[in-house]
């Protein structure tokens, strides 16, 4: 298993790089979430994904090995938050949404589900 800490590097144009992770953990609320981090110029934004109640139709991969980094949702989507396609597809969804915040602005948290329709059809598009 490769490490999950790491940071990669996403170049999206000339100008723009970020440095992004992946994680899984258990909250403090005892419910699981998958967190993918972007880095830029000192800003920072996190996308989170929640697992969801039983049957919600959000799933992550709640602490397992199989499918690590994957979520998904009842109508078999699956995005693997560790493709640079993915993490490509959020940033520019997110950029779509005027969501990503400027230099200076604090750090950001976004929920991830609000956006994976967008990103799934992006991907399988």
């Amino acid at each position: 298993m490769g490490n999950d800490r790491r940071q990669r590097r996403l170049v999206v144009d000339e100008r723009t790089t970020w440095l992004w992770s992946h994680r899984q953990k258990r909250g403090r609320d005892g419910v699981w979430r998958d967190a993918l981090t972007l880095y830029r110029d000192g800003v920072r934004v996190r996308f989170v994904f929640l697992a969801g109640a039983p049957g919600s139709g959000r799933w992550t991969t709640e602490g397992g090995y199989w499918y690590e980094g994957c979520v998904g949702d009842g109508h078999g989507h699956l995005l693997n938050l560790r493709e640079p396609g993915v993490v490509r597809a959020l940033v520019e969804e997110a950029g779509r949404r005027g969501l990503l915040p400027g230099r200076g602005d604090g750090p950001v948290e976004l929920d991830g589900w609000d956006l994976f329709p967008a990103v799934v059809a992006a991907v399988d598009g």
